[in-house]
Protein backbone atom coordinates (compact mmCIF):
# COMPACT_ATOMS: atom_id res chain seq x y z
CA UNK A 1 0.00 0.00 0.00
CA UNK A 2 2.57 3.09 0.81
CA UNK A 3 4.53 1.59 -2.21
CA UNK A 4 1.36 2.38 -4.53
CA UNK A 5 0.98 5.59 -2.45
CA UNK A 6 4.35 6.40 -3.79
CA UNK A 7 3.81 5.28 -7.09
CA UNK A 8 0.87 7.63 -7.33
CA UNK A 9 2.56 10.64 -5.71
CA UNK A 10 5.51 10.18 -7.87
CA UNK A 11 2.56 10.36 -10.50
CA UNK A 12 0.84 13.44 -9.86
CA UNK A 13 4.65 15.25 -8.85
CA UNK A 14 4.86 14.25 -12.73
CA UNK A 15 1.78 15.49 -13.98
CA UNK A 16 2.17 18.90 -12.38
CA UNK A 17 5.78 19.27 -13.91
CA UNK A 18 4.35 18.17 -17.43
CA UNK A 19 1.33 20.76 -16.70
CA UNK A 20 3.39 23.51 -16.00
CA UNK A 21 6.03 23.16 -18.59
CA UNK A 22 2.86 22.87 -21.11
CA UNK A 23 1.62 26.48 -20.18
CA UNK A 24 5.00 28.08 -19.57
CA UNK A 25 6.08 31.46 -20.76
CA UNK A 26 9.16 32.26 -22.94
CA UNK A 27 10.42 35.26 -20.98
CA UNK A 28 12.72 37.69 -23.62
CA UNK A 29 14.50 40.82 -22.23
CA UNK A 30 14.34 43.49 -24.76
CA UNK A 31 14.49 47.41 -24.61
CA UNK A 32 12.82 49.87 -27.23
CA UNK A 33 14.26 50.96 -30.31
CA UNK A 34 13.48 53.08 -33.26
CA UNK A 35 12.63 51.51 -36.67
CA UNK A 36 13.63 55.20 -37.91
CA UNK A 37 13.59 58.60 -37.95
CA UNK A 38 11.83 60.95 -40.21
CA UNK A 39 12.16 64.90 -40.81
CA UNK A 40 9.64 67.37 -40.06
CA UNK A 41 10.51 70.37 -42.96
CA UNK A 42 10.00 73.79 -43.36
CA UNK A 43 7.00 74.44 -46.09
CA UNK A 44 8.88 78.31 -46.88
CA UNK A 45 12.02 79.70 -46.47
CA UNK A 46 13.24 82.48 -43.90
CA UNK A 47 15.31 83.17 -40.90
CA UNK A 48 14.31 80.87 -37.91
CA UNK A 49 13.53 83.05 -35.33
CA UNK A 50 13.04 80.50 -32.57
CA UNK A 51 13.62 76.77 -31.86
CA UNK A 52 10.89 75.41 -29.23
CA UNK A 53 12.45 71.78 -29.08
CA UNK A 54 15.46 70.15 -27.89
CA UNK A 55 16.66 66.67 -28.45
CA UNK A 56 14.57 63.91 -26.18
CA UNK A 57 11.70 66.15 -26.22
CA UNK A 58 8.28 64.41 -26.80
CA UNK A 59 6.50 66.06 -29.52
CA UNK A 60 2.45 65.33 -30.80
CA UNK A 61 0.96 66.09 -34.07
CA UNK A 62 0.35 70.31 -34.25
CA UNK A 63 3.23 71.12 -31.77
CA UNK A 64 4.83 74.05 -32.86
CA UNK A 65 8.63 73.45 -34.34
CA UNK A 66 9.84 76.66 -35.19
CA UNK A 67 8.91 80.26 -35.83
CA UNK A 68 10.39 81.50 -39.23
CA UNK A 69 10.57 85.41 -39.73
CA UNK A 70 8.32 86.65 -42.33
CA UNK A 71 8.77 89.52 -44.81
CA UNK A 72 6.39 92.28 -43.52
CA UNK A 73 4.89 95.34 -45.93
CA UNK A 74 3.33 98.47 -44.68
CA UNK A 75 1.42 101.15 -46.20
CA UNK A 76 3.50 103.98 -47.37
CA UNK A 77 0.75 106.02 -47.08
CA UNK A 78 -3.02 106.59 -45.64
CA UNK A 79 -5.92 105.44 -48.12
CA UNK A 80 -8.08 102.57 -49.02
CA UNK A 81 -7.25 99.65 -50.42
CA UNK A 82 -8.96 99.83 -53.31
CA UNK A 83 -7.73 96.28 -54.94
CA UNK A 84 -6.24 93.52 -53.35
CA UNK A 85 -4.55 91.19 -56.34
CA UNK A 86 -3.12 88.35 -54.88
CA UNK A 87 -4.21 85.27 -52.22
CA UNK A 88 -2.43 83.79 -49.90
CA UNK A 89 -0.30 81.48 -51.26
CA UNK A 90 0.50 83.49 -54.56
CA UNK A 91 3.94 84.13 -55.76
CA UNK A 92 3.97 87.88 -55.29
CA UNK A 93 6.18 88.50 -58.56
CA UNK A 94 3.41 86.15 -60.68
CA UNK A 95 0.97 88.95 -59.62
CA UNK A 96 3.37 92.10 -59.74
CA UNK A 97 4.24 90.77 -63.32
CA UNK A 98 0.22 90.42 -64.02
CA UNK A 99 -1.52 93.30 -62.44
CA UNK A 100 1.39 95.72 -61.24
CA UNK A 101 1.62 95.29 -57.87
CA UNK A 102 0.53 92.60 -54.66
CA UNK A 103 -2.71 95.27 -53.59
CA UNK A 104 -2.86 98.70 -54.56
CA UNK A 105 -4.27 101.72 -52.24
CA UNK A 106 -6.33 104.57 -53.32
CA UNK A 107 -4.73 107.85 -51.84
CA UNK A 108 -6.94 109.26 -48.93
CA UNK A 109 -6.65 112.56 -50.90
CA UNK A 110 -7.97 112.12 -54.53
CA UNK A 111 -6.39 114.81 -56.73
CA UNK A 112 -3.04 116.42 -57.87
CA UNK A 113 -1.69 119.38 -59.81
CA UNK A 114 0.57 119.54 -62.04
CA UNK A 115 2.04 122.25 -62.01
CA UNK A 116 4.87 124.60 -63.33
CA UNK A 117 6.85 128.03 -62.43
CA UNK A 118 5.38 129.02 -65.96
CA UNK A 119 2.51 131.53 -64.47
CA UNK A 120 4.67 132.03 -61.54
CA UNK A 121 4.29 135.86 -60.43
CA UNK A 122 8.02 137.62 -61.68
CA UNK A 123 10.22 137.77 -58.93
CA UNK A 124 13.28 135.53 -57.74
CA UNK A 125 11.81 133.80 -55.14
CA UNK A 126 8.38 132.93 -57.06
CA UNK A 127 10.78 130.99 -59.10
CA UNK A 128 11.10 128.17 -56.90
CA UNK A 129 9.24 125.45 -54.79
CA UNK A 130 10.07 123.21 -52.03
CA UNK A 131 9.78 119.63 -51.49
CA UNK A 132 7.08 119.07 -48.53
CA UNK A 133 6.05 122.63 -48.46
CA UNK A 134 2.18 124.11 -48.14
CA UNK A 135 0.79 126.93 -51.30
CA UNK A 136 -3.05 127.53 -51.46
CA UNK A 137 -4.71 126.44 -54.40
CA UNK A 138 -7.61 128.63 -56.39
CA UNK A 139 -9.29 128.01 -59.46
CA UNK A 140 -8.59 130.04 -61.87
CA UNK A 141 -12.08 130.65 -63.26
CA UNK A 142 -13.49 132.73 -60.57
CA UNK A 143 -11.87 132.05 -57.24
CA UNK A 144 -14.98 129.89 -56.05
CA UNK A 145 -12.79 126.60 -55.24
CA UNK A 146 -10.16 126.81 -52.95
CA UNK A 147 -7.92 124.51 -51.04
CA UNK A 148 -4.72 123.80 -50.17
CA UNK A 149 -1.78 121.40 -51.21
CA UNK A 150 1.73 120.11 -50.57
CA UNK A 151 4.61 119.82 -52.81
CA UNK A 152 5.59 116.16 -53.33
CA UNK A 153 7.53 116.07 -56.57
CA UNK A 154 10.03 118.61 -58.55
CA UNK A 155 11.56 118.25 -61.87
CA UNK A 156 14.63 120.04 -63.19
CA UNK A 157 14.69 123.36 -64.44
CA UNK A 158 14.13 123.69 -68.45
CA UNK A 159 16.73 126.02 -70.46
CA UNK A 160 13.89 128.51 -70.20
CA UNK A 161 14.12 128.05 -66.22
CA UNK A 162 10.81 126.98 -66.13
CA UNK A 163 10.44 124.21 -62.65
CA UNK A 164 7.49 121.60 -63.72
CA UNK A 165 6.50 120.20 -59.86
CA UNK A 166 3.45 117.91 -58.49
CA UNK A 167 1.03 118.58 -55.90
CA UNK A 168 -0.89 116.38 -53.84
CA UNK A 169 -4.31 118.49 -52.49
CA UNK A 170 -5.05 118.06 -48.95
CA UNK A 171 -7.94 120.26 -48.79
CA UNK A 172 -10.59 121.51 -50.94
CA UNK A 173 -13.21 120.76 -53.45
CA UNK A 174 -12.05 120.83 -57.21
CA UNK A 175 -12.92 118.99 -60.14
CA UNK A 176 -10.42 116.94 -62.79
CA UNK A 177 -9.32 119.02 -65.63
CA UNK A 178 -9.59 122.45 -63.73
CA UNK A 179 -7.22 124.74 -63.67
CA UNK A 180 -5.76 126.29 -60.74
CA UNK A 181 -3.24 129.06 -59.22
CA UNK A 182 -0.78 127.83 -56.23
CA UNK A 183 -0.08 130.61 -53.93
CA UNK A 184 2.31 130.90 -50.44
CA UNK A 185 0.10 132.99 -49.23
CA UNK A 186 -3.67 132.46 -47.43
CA UNK A 187 -5.00 135.61 -48.80
CA UNK A 188 -3.60 134.51 -52.41
CA UNK A 189 -1.43 137.75 -53.02
CA UNK A 190 -0.38 138.00 -55.96
CA UNK A 191 2.58 138.31 -55.31
CA UNK A 192 2.91 134.87 -53.58
CA UNK A 193 2.02 133.43 -56.64
CA UNK A 194 4.39 130.59 -57.84
CA UNK A 195 2.52 128.94 -60.44
CA UNK A 196 -0.86 127.31 -62.02
CA UNK A 197 -1.41 123.77 -62.97
CA UNK A 198 -4.55 121.39 -63.95
CA UNK A 199 -6.01 119.14 -61.62
CA UNK A 200 -6.26 115.41 -62.05
CA UNK A 201 -6.91 112.50 -60.20
CA UNK A 202 -4.23 110.94 -57.81
CA UNK A 203 -2.92 107.36 -58.94
CA UNK A 204 -3.54 104.85 -56.61
CA UNK A 205 -0.40 103.35 -54.81
CA UNK A 206 1.11 100.48 -56.06
CA UNK A 207 2.04 97.98 -53.49
CA UNK A 208 4.71 94.94 -54.45
CA UNK A 209 6.49 92.41 -52.89
CA UNK A 210 9.22 90.10 -52.86
CA UNK A 211 8.36 86.07 -52.36
CA UNK A 212 4.95 83.98 -51.78
CA UNK A 213 1.97 85.48 -49.98
CA UNK A 214 1.81 84.04 -46.51
CA UNK A 215 -0.78 86.37 -44.97
CA UNK A 216 -3.40 89.31 -46.29
CA UNK A 217 -4.24 91.81 -43.24
CA UNK A 218 -6.63 93.81 -45.37
CA UNK A 219 -9.17 93.33 -47.52
CA UNK A 220 -10.90 95.67 -50.30
CA UNK A 221 -12.72 98.82 -49.29
CA UNK A 222 -10.40 98.91 -45.89
CA UNK A 223 -9.00 101.97 -44.64
CA UNK A 224 -5.03 102.00 -43.83
CA UNK A 225 -2.94 104.29 -42.32
CA UNK A 226 0.89 104.76 -43.03
CA UNK A 227 2.70 101.88 -41.22
CA UNK A 228 -0.38 99.81 -40.80
CA UNK A 229 0.94 95.87 -41.82
CA UNK A 230 -0.96 95.19 -45.07
CA UNK A 231 0.82 91.24 -45.90
CA UNK A 232 3.60 89.01 -44.85
CA UNK A 233 5.48 87.28 -47.23
CA UNK A 234 8.21 84.34 -47.12
CA UNK A 235 10.53 82.90 -49.49
CA UNK A 236 10.30 80.39 -51.77
CA UNK A 237 6.70 78.54 -53.34
CA UNK A 238 4.01 77.59 -51.50
CA UNK A 239 2.99 74.25 -52.76
CA UNK A 240 -0.69 74.29 -53.21
CA UNK A 241 -1.50 77.86 -52.38
CA UNK A 242 -0.15 77.01 -49.04
CA UNK A 243 -0.86 79.67 -46.64
CA UNK A 244 -0.58 79.42 -43.17
CA UNK A 245 1.32 80.71 -39.71
CA UNK A 246 4.87 81.81 -38.95
CA UNK A 247 4.66 79.23 -36.61
CA UNK A 248 5.57 75.40 -38.16
CA UNK A 249 3.94 72.96 -36.69
CA UNK A 250 4.56 69.49 -36.58
CA UNK A 251 3.13 66.66 -38.79
CA UNK A 252 4.85 63.70 -37.04
CA UNK A 253 4.21 62.70 -32.82
CA UNK A 254 7.19 61.02 -31.67
CA UNK A 255 10.82 61.93 -29.85
CA UNK A 256 12.71 64.64 -30.94
CA UNK A 257 16.04 62.60 -32.25
CA UNK A 258 17.69 66.12 -33.45
CA UNK A 259 17.08 69.51 -34.05
CA UNK A 260 18.48 70.62 -37.43
CA UNK A 261 18.35 74.76 -37.34
CA UNK A 262 19.50 77.22 -34.91
CA UNK A 263 17.83 80.65 -34.45
CA UNK A 264 18.68 83.09 -36.71
CA UNK A 265 19.38 80.84 -39.30
CA UNK A 266 18.34 80.92 -43.31
CA UNK A 267 16.68 77.78 -43.99
CA UNK A 268 15.26 77.11 -47.49
CA UNK A 269 11.97 75.65 -48.83
CA UNK A 270 11.62 71.67 -47.51
CA UNK A 271 15.13 72.32 -45.22
CA UNK A 272 15.00 69.46 -42.11
CA UNK A 273 13.77 71.51 -38.90
CA UNK A 274 14.03 68.49 -37.09
CA UNK A 275 14.17 65.35 -37.17
CA UNK A 276 11.81 62.66 -34.88
CA UNK A 277 11.01 59.02 -34.04
CA UNK A 278 7.64 58.36 -34.72
CA UNK A 279 5.63 56.74 -32.27
CA UNK A 280 4.79 53.91 -35.09
CA UNK A 281 8.10 53.67 -35.52
CA UNK A 282 8.71 52.16 -32.28
CA UNK A 283 9.69 48.82 -31.48
CA UNK A 284 10.90 46.31 -28.67
CA UNK A 285 14.60 44.29 -29.66
CA UNK A 286 14.44 41.39 -27.65
CA UNK A 287 17.25 38.91 -27.40
CA UNK A 288 16.62 35.11 -28.08
CA UNK A 289 19.30 32.68 -26.64
CA UNK A 290 19.59 30.00 -30.33
CA UNK A 291 18.20 27.36 -27.90
CA UNK A 292 15.18 29.16 -27.86
CA UNK A 293 14.46 29.96 -31.44
CA UNK A 294 12.52 27.24 -31.88
CA UNK A 295 9.46 28.75 -29.58
CA UNK A 296 9.28 32.25 -31.34
CA UNK A 297 8.49 32.65 -35.19
CA UNK A 298 7.33 36.22 -37.00
CA UNK A 299 3.54 36.84 -36.60
CA UNK A 300 3.47 35.76 -33.40
CA UNK A 301 1.40 37.54 -30.55
CA UNK A 302 3.17 38.74 -27.31
CA UNK A 303 2.89 40.58 -24.25
CA UNK A 304 5.35 43.05 -23.45
CA UNK A 305 5.77 44.32 -19.67
CA UNK A 306 7.32 47.44 -18.52
CA UNK A 307 8.59 48.08 -15.09
CA UNK A 308 7.51 51.90 -14.82
CA UNK A 309 7.15 52.84 -11.39
CA UNK A 310 7.32 50.49 -8.14
CA UNK A 311 3.15 50.38 -8.01
CA UNK A 312 2.08 49.40 -11.37
CA UNK A 313 3.15 47.41 -14.18
CA UNK A 314 2.10 48.51 -18.00
CA UNK A 315 1.53 45.81 -20.67
CA UNK A 316 1.09 46.04 -23.89
CA UNK A 317 0.27 43.83 -26.81
CA UNK A 318 2.61 43.44 -29.82
CA UNK A 319 3.62 41.33 -32.70
CA UNK A 320 6.62 39.43 -33.93
CA UNK A 321 7.55 41.82 -36.75
CA UNK A 322 11.35 39.41 -37.53
CA UNK A 323 14.35 37.68 -35.93
CA UNK A 324 17.71 38.87 -37.50
CA UNK A 325 19.64 35.93 -39.02
CA UNK A 326 22.61 37.80 -37.26
CA UNK A 327 23.77 36.44 -33.73
CA UNK A 328 26.16 37.78 -31.41
CA UNK A 329 27.70 35.50 -28.72
CA UNK A 330 29.19 32.19 -28.63
CA UNK A 331 27.82 28.44 -28.66
CA UNK A 332 24.82 28.59 -26.38
CA UNK A 333 25.22 32.17 -25.70
CA UNK A 334 24.89 32.92 -29.11
CA UNK A 335 21.44 35.49 -29.16
CA UNK A 336 20.09 37.07 -32.37
CA UNK A 337 17.36 39.93 -31.97
CA UNK A 338 13.86 39.93 -32.56
CA UNK A 339 11.88 43.13 -33.49
CA UNK A 340 8.37 43.50 -32.32
CA UNK A 341 6.18 46.36 -32.97
CA UNK A 342 3.50 47.66 -30.25
CA UNK A 343 0.96 50.77 -29.94
CA UNK A 344 3.47 52.69 -28.17
CA UNK A 345 2.36 56.23 -26.44
CA UNK A 346 3.81 59.22 -24.42
CA UNK A 347 4.87 56.64 -21.50
CA UNK A 348 7.19 55.01 -23.70
CA UNK A 349 10.65 56.16 -24.25
CA UNK A 350 13.77 55.13 -25.63
CA UNK A 351 16.08 52.49 -24.41
CA UNK A 352 13.38 51.80 -21.95
CA UNK A 353 13.83 47.98 -20.55
CA UNK A 354 10.83 45.44 -21.04
CA UNK A 355 10.56 42.26 -20.86
CA UNK A 356 8.66 40.43 -23.63
CA UNK A 357 6.51 37.12 -22.93
CA UNK A 358 5.85 34.32 -25.57
CA UNK A 359 3.20 31.86 -24.53
CA UNK A 360 3.86 28.28 -26.55
CA UNK A 361 0.87 28.19 -27.25
CA UNK A 362 -0.04 32.01 -28.36
CA UNK A 363 -1.79 32.60 -31.87
CA UNK A 364 -0.12 33.79 -35.07
CA UNK A 365 -1.35 36.63 -36.99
Amino acid sequence: MNKARKVMAAAAILAMFTSAAASAELALDGSVVSGGAQSVRAPFGGVVEEVRLRPGDLISVGDTVASIVTTKVYAPQDGIVGSVCAQEGDSAEGIIKRYGAVLYIEPTNRYIVQASTEKAYNSSDTRYVHIGEKLYLSCTQDGSHRGTARVTKIEAADEAGITKYTLEVTGGDFYIGETVGAFRSADYASASRVGRGTVAQAEAIAVEGAGSVLRLHVAPGDAVERGQLLFETVEGTLDGLYAGESDIPSDLGGIVASVDVQNGASVAKDANLITVYPFESLQIEAQVNVLDLGAIHEGDRVEIEFDLDPDSLRRYEGVVESISYLSSGEGSQKYYSAYISFPADEHVRLGMPAIVYLNESAQRE
